[in-house]
């Protein structure tokens, strides 16, 4: 099977002192969804103070989602799963083009989710990014993504596990059916 280098990148907005249900919970949700559909997950500030290893021990211990965090301890074993601060300026270019999720896009940027799967089956990597709290993604990202998908196409506001699995089933989805037409 032909590998891709999809990231979902979720950014978290809630606390970043004090670790949450909310935080651990999105992670082992996440980690299934990224295994399933083959994108690597990296997650920027979260308020573990540990490295990837002990991250996947700690939400394997904290959950029962996801198999128990199992699909997380996969990502990991694979190098799919990033963990950091967020950049200050930009984000390691492996990721590829940034692109805001969004239920606002911004006209300018906006781009149709299958013209990403296109580009996606040209060998182009993605950064998709998917802020965790009720702020959503700062503002400050809406500049540095080249890209803003608002994945329903219709304006729809997702919760954040909701987009979570929307946007690599969608993606996927589409990859699907663009080969199948080959």
């Amino acid at each position: 099977m032909k590998q891709f280098m999809l990231t979902l990148g979720i950014v978290n907005t809630y606390d970043k002192i004090k670790v949450l249900d909310a935080h651990y919970r999105a992670i082992a949700r996440a980690a299934p969804i990224c295994h399933a559909f083959g994108f690597h997950l990296a997650l920027y500030d979260f308020p573990f103070k540990m490295t990837a290893e002990e991250l996947v021990a700690f939400v394997m211990d904290k959950t029962t989602i996801g198999e128990s965090g199992s699909y997380l301890r996969i990502l990991y074993e694979k190098n799919h799963l990033s963990v950091s601060d967020l950049p200050k300026k930009g984000f390691p270019s492996h990721f590829g083009e940034i692109v805001v999720t969004t239920s606002k896009p911004d006209p300018k940027r906006q781009v149709m989710p299958v013209k990403i799967a296109e580009e996606a089956l040209r060998n182009r990597s993605f950064l998709f990014l998917v802020g965790l709290g009720h702020k959503g993604l700062p503002k400050e990202l809406f500049e540095r993504g080249k890209y803003h998908l608002d994945i329903t196409r219709k304006g729809l506001s997702l919760e954040t596990c909701t987009a979570i699995g929307a946007i690599p089933a969608h993606l996927s989805g589409l990859m699907e059916n663009l080969e199948y037409k080959k």
